[in-house]
């Protein structure tokens, strides 16, 4: 075997060390930092996933793909709020979508509650925790993890491992009784938020979705979020599940169901396909290619 064809498993025609290199180096140099950090630290387990995975991702892209901070999607790009502010409604819509689903087979019956202070200061508290939570997440899967392998593959082949990975993660929620249906709908949910970062090349109209779908979720209609219900306690809507599990997700949530797969699918295509989102050129030129040249760009102006 010789030396050329060993070195051209580890390096590509770009002269790059390959995607799949990068993204087992990062996937298993996040994996240890944040076991390290987390038990360093205690339970903030937010705080640490956001930023060893910004960071990290800020390193692998400058020392790998000699890219800039503002590749990994963070950045005040114009448009952004508007990204964050749309994925927020269509986060909202997109989980109302999925229980009008259910509840047109007999899933759900619903009652509502007065509106009071309490009920107002835990939704509020509930949509910081959301926000938080989601941007963690987006953070590890729709960071450097997606966009270092679409730089060397087809985006319909590159979102197939963050959207595995992240199905496999929530399979340790509580409550997982469905594994195999809440498999399916997690990695159609990793779809669709690589769908909306993939459209925009930044994780704003991802956040917007992620946060919100599982705010109307708990704090909004009183399901529980991915198996997990301590957010679920005060909502001005109160779900009584009358299944079947199949339908509803049972004791996991929505997410278990097979209306979440339907409505998924559904706002997937809708993200694809809208003509609501486009990528500014700079941040589209750093995932187009394993030599985007970010030398030759420059930062753009902060614009909302």
């Amino acid at each position: 075997m010789s030396s050329g064809f060993l070195l051209t498993l580890f390096i590509n025609k770009a002269g790059r060390l390959r995607s799949g290199w990068r993204y087992l180096f990062y996937l298993s140099a996040f994996i240890s930092l944040y076991i390290v950090i987390a038990g360093l630290i205690g339970d903030r387990y937010r705080l640490v996933m956001l930023g060893v995975a910004t960071v990290l991702g800020w390193l692998c892209g400058w020392l790998f793909e000699g890219l800039p901070a503002r590749a990994l999607g963070w950045t005040l790009h114009r448009g952004w709020l508007r990204d964050l502010l749309l994925g927020s409604i269509f986060g909202v819509a997109s989980l109302l979508m999925a229980t009008v689903i259910a509840m047109l087979f007999g899933g759900f019956r619903f009652a509502a509650s007065p509106l009071n202070l309490t009920m107002l200061t835990a939704m509020l508290k509930a949509a910081m925790l959301f926000v938080s939570a989601a941007a963690a997440e987006e953070a590890v899967f729709r960071g450097y993890q997606l966009q270092t392998v679409m730089r060397s593959w087809p985006f319909l082949v590159a979102l197939l491992p963050s959207s595995a990975f992240f199905a496999l993660v929530h399979l340790a929620n509580p409550n997982a009784n469905a594994p195999a249906l809440i498999f399916v709908n997690t990695s159609l949910a990793g779809v669709w938020l690589a769908v909306a970062y993939y459209r925009t090349r930044s994780l704003w109209l991802a956040l917007g979705l992620h946060w919100a779908w599982n705010w109307a979720t708990g704090a909004l209609l009183g399901l529980p979020v991915s198996g997990v219900i301590r957010h679920s306690g005060s909502s001005p809507l109160r779900a009584t599940d009358v299944g079947p599990a199949w339908l509803t997700g049972g004791a996991y949530g929505i997410e278990g169901g097979a209306a979440c797969t339907v409505a998924l699918i559904l706002s997937t295509i809708f993200i694809w396909r809208t003509r609501l989102f486009k990528p500014c050129a700079e941040l589209k030129q750093f995932t187009d290619g394993e030599n985007p040249a970010p030398e030759k760009s420059k930062p753009q102006e902060i614009n909302v």
